[in-house]
């Protein structure tokens, strides 16, 4: 039987490839593929934010090697990064309920 841990790590390849597969590079996302994943996988990240240029600036800075394109490494530095601010700010409402 599977854990959640596994799970989640299955689920992560596998929205990864989901969309990296739409466009030319089989195993990379395409500011068009990220765009695509960004506003059906986060949606609710993507409506708090008012940046026009958001797609553009995370593709920048997801895209270590400069080729223009997000590979599962870099996609998955976001997901972590975007986990860890979760996690932060639950931390901090608990906190705050807890005085």
């Amino acid at each position: 039987m599977p854990t959640q841990l596994g799970i989640a790590m299955d689920t992560r390849i596998k929205i990864f490839h989901r969309y990296s597969c739409k466009g030319g590079g089989k195993f990379k996302l395409n500011k068009g593929e990220l765009k695509l994943l960004l506003q059906r996988e986060l949606t609710d990240f993507l409506s708090c934010q008012q940046d026009p240029q958001l797609v553009d600036e995370t593709m920048k800075d997801l895209d270590a090697n400069k080729d223009k394109e997000v590979d599962f490494n870099e996609f998955v530095v976001m997901v972590a990064a975007l986990t860890v601010a979760c996690n932060d700010y639950f931390v901090e409402q608990l906190k705050k309920k807890g005085k």
